[in-house]
């Protein structure tokens, strides 16, 4: 009788409503997509950064356009 009783209740424990299943799967969702929605934000600030300092970066350009300076003839070499 009590083997019965105990094979009757333990498929029981071991079911898993629909409800339940729904519920954790909207909170994953949930959850991915606000991970998501926050890796969205943070490229979009870093390509506006990344343009903003793609602006700054003229001065350097021009500086390698320059011609080139002779700078040995101050220095005193074996001469």
């Amino acid at each position: 009788m009590l083997l019965n009783y105990k094979s009757l209740t333990l498929p029981c424990i071991l079911l898993i409503n629909q409800i339940d299943v729904v519920t954790v799967l909207i909170i994953v969702v949930v959850i991915f997509s606000f991970l998501l929605i926050l890796g969205v934000r943070k490229s979009y600030l870093l390509k506006k950064e990344n343009e903003r300092l793609n602006s700054m970066n003229t001065t350097i350009e021009d500086e390698n356009e320059k011609p080139y300076k002779d700078f040995t003839d101050g220095h005193m070499y074996g001469k």
